[in-house]
């Protein structure tokens, strides 16, 4: 940033507080690590080459993320702390524990306690609390990990879009997968993306909202896809929808259930459910669909967002579930269940991506983010 700003090697060293010859060493690993030149040398000084001002853009997007956590717990950190620093305080503020730890970053129990140690000294205070329960971090502590956590995803960023100049593949791509939420488009998406960038790792994190939500707010997961929120939970979030999807209800082929022509409330309230957690949005409309039974709901209900689970415990038994539709299409083709005839009626809930606000996808991102477009049968962009 300061050569940047000063385009000049000699005056960025006097106004960062760094040698000349540190700083020029800098900037050339910093060329030689993504093979591009970040600068180009003129007469009248250093200019910025487009990759490097993609750098400093991410670099400085790092830094308004990072430098008021730091300020915030001691004005001389922005200038001492080490990146180090931020990773044994990341993986301390974790595992609540040196040793843990320490196996987490893959160095010595000592090494982690004395980087701890270095650190809360530069902050004048005490930045984790022993407790029953393991060393606790302050309300400080917890700030600048989040702070760091999204800074250095940030960087990563930054590392992807070099590679870009370069004609080569870097980073990765993590998805937070809801439950039962991309049956149908994520493996569309997948698949024409791997034809697409056949070199860019793809992650798929399964799990409950709860846990990829905190993911994503971490800087651990780029976005989520699956039925969106209505409210927000939390207001450093954002979403758009892909799609629409209703519910139905799922039963193995011979269940009883099909032996009648009318169903009602009633008689499906007599057989036991597999549904999901309370909480979720499916969860929310198939209560509001047996509200009017009241107290006379007495079905057995069984909590889980495996589809697994769910398929396994329906085939062998009489159990009902309430899924998605195109979920439970895709089964009936592929296993021997069938949707019971029953409405389902004003069920219909948004299928989505979830964002961090003021997230800046690289390249690679936007291609798979237009992937799920394309499966999802839109095919218009996400505004960002």
């Amino acid at each position: 940033m300061a050569v940047a700003e000063q385009r000049s090697i000699t005056r960025a060293a006097a106004t960062s507080g760094m040698s000349q010859p540190a700083l020029t060493q800098a900037i050339a690993k910093l060329e030689q690590n993504f093979g591009l030149a970040l600068f180009q040398r003129t007469s009248q000084g250093l200019n910025l080459s487009t990759a490097g001002e993609s750098l400093l853009s991410r670099v400085r997007r790092a830094l308004a993320i990072l430098d008021p956590a730091l300020q915030e717990a001691a004005p001389r950190l922005v200038l001492t702390v080490t990146t180090a620093q931020l990773h044994a305080l990341i993986a301390m503020r974790e595992r609540e524990n040196y040793t843990l730890a320490a196996k987490q970053l893959g160095i010595a129990q000592p090494t982690i306690h004395r980087t701890v140690s270095q650190l809360e000294q530069e902050a004048g205070h005490k930045l984790f609390q022993r407790t029953a329960q393991g060393m606790v971090a302050t309300k400080t502590a917890q700030a600048i990990a989040q702070a760091a956590r999204l800074a250095l995803a940030e960087l990563d960023q930054a590392k992807a879009d070099l590679h870009e100049f370069s004609g080569t593949e870097g980073g990765k791509i993590v998805i937070g997968a809801m439950p039962l939420s991309g049956s149908r488009i994520l493996p569309l998406a997948l698949v024409a993306f791997q034809k697409l960038r056949p070199k860019v790792p793809l992650k798929i994190l399964d799990g409950p909202y709860a846990d990829l939500l905190a993911g994503l707010r971490h800087g651990e997961i780029d976005f989520l896809l699956g039925a969106l929120r209505n409210p927000l939970p939390i207001g450093d979030i954002e979403q758009h929808t892909l799609f629409s999807d209703s519910l139905a209800i799922l039963a193995r082929k011979g269940h009883p259930i099909f032996k009648s022509k009318d169903v009602g409330l009633a008689q499906l309230a007599s057989y036991p459910w597999i549904t999901a957690p309370e909480g979720t949005p499916t969860r929310q409309l198939f209560n509001r669909t047996f509200a009017p039974l009241g107290s006379s709901f007495g079905a057995t209900i069984i909590e889980s967002g495996s589809l697994i689970l769910s398929r396994e415990l329906l085939l062998i038994s009489d159990n009902l579930s309430c899924i998605s539709r195109q979920q439970a299409e895709i089964e009936t083709r592929q296993h021997d269940l069938a949707i019971v005839n029953f409405p389902m009626e004003n069920t219909n809930r948004p299928i989505g991506l979830t964002f961090r606000k003021d997230w800046l996808p690289t390249k690679a991102q936007k291609d798979f983010i237009q992937a799920l477009e394309n499966a999802a049968g839109t095919g218009a962009p996400v505004q960002m």
